[in-house]
């Protein structure tokens, strides 16, 4: 079977779902951040599919799609449009939420993402 990148409407449907099985504080986060779901570049892993959907967007960092994995990611950005970060996870946005909600609670980044972002 040959990769094919997720369609918008593919997205959609995944979101819904994890949405109703949020937690109410990650819910709430969730209706803060979110965007319109838009492509954005992560070279070289993203080039073959237009790039990658970018979900939300909390100060300098995007939540997206990562559709070669299957999963949502946490990644800083530093220019509008290109994630600078590349992650492999497959998690359900729900769960990606939840660290989320960790992590500003905490202030610190959990560790399947790596270190802090440098001041």
């Amino acid at each position: 079977m040959v990769w094919a990148p997720i369609s918008e409407e593919g997205l959609s449907k995944l979101i819904a779902n994890a949405v109703c099985g949020m937690k109410p504080p990650a819910r709430e986060l969730w209706m803060l951040i979110r965007v319109k779901p838009a492509k954005w570049e992560c070279h070289p892993w993203g080039d073959e599919g237009g790039g990658f959907w970018v979900v939300g967007i909390l100060g300098e960092q995007v939540v997206w799609y990562n559709d070669i994995e299957e999963g949502f990611n946490i990644s800083y950005y530093n220019t509008h449009g290109v994630i600078a970060e590349y992650w492999c996870n497959q998690d359900e946005l729900q769960h990606t939420m939840s660290a989320l909600l960790i992590q500003i609670q905490s202030g610190k980044r959990p560790g399947k993402w790596g270190p802090p972002h440098p001041p």
